[in-house]
């Protein structure tokens, strides 16, 4: 199955609710079995136990393996515990968004090159709900791409800190009158969280 990881890897581990085990296996999920041949002894997957269950899965595709950093910040967006790793919910949240991202990514890679051009970009941010000024845009390119391009990793790199940054859409801004919440991002703001 494409974008699931391949079973093997780890030997079995027993089901108890002590440090350092599983607990009890969640009923009939396929990712189950994936989870548990890639995390460690301690029941949850890092970011190097990541990079290596994302490169056997063949979630990018034909495109290059995701690099170390990237793993760690797919991690960081999901690590509800500070861990600085993911559990089972963290693991299987993380399949379904990166799913979602290489749908939206293979859509505007119409000559399957691995890449999108920095014009195609903007079509890529605007399919994921996000809007942007011309100024932000411009900021995204010039920190993701490189040599023109913007592959694959950079990519999933791109939407994981644009996800952060605006809490999945929306960002409250507080007022004298409650809440505000945006849907246009500003240069600044995106300047800023991209630099991170």
């Amino acid at each position: 199955m494409p974008g699931v990881p391949a079973a093997g890897g780890y030997p079995a581990q027993p089901y108890a609710g002590y440090p350092g085990t599983f607990s009890a296996p969640p009923t009939q999920d396929p990712m189950w079995g994936y989870f548990t041949a890639v995390a460690g002894q301690d029941g949850e997957v890092d970011a190097e136990e990541l990079q290596r269950c994302l490169t056997q899965t063949g979630i990018s595709g034909t495109y290059t393996p995701f690099s170390l950093e990237t793993c760690r910040i797919m991690i960081a967006m999901l690590d509800r515990d500070y861990t600085g790793k993911m559990g089972f919910s963290e693991f299987k949240e993380l399949f379904a968004v990166l799913n979602g991202w290489k749908q939206n990514f293979a859509m505007v890679d119409r000559d399957c090159s691995g890449t999108v051009e920095p014009h195609e970009m903007s079509q890529c941010i605007a399919n994921m709900g996000y809007r942007i000024s011309p100024q932000a845009l411009n900021a995204i390119i010039k920190r993701y791409s490189r040599s023109g391009k913007i592959y694959f990793d950079d990519y999933v790199a791109c939407f994981v800190k644009l996800r952060a940054l605006t809490g999945e859409g929306a960002i409250q801004i507080h007022t004298k009158l409650g809440y505000y919440n945006c849907a246009y991002y500003s240069y600044t703001f995106i300047l800023c969280t991209m630099s991170l």
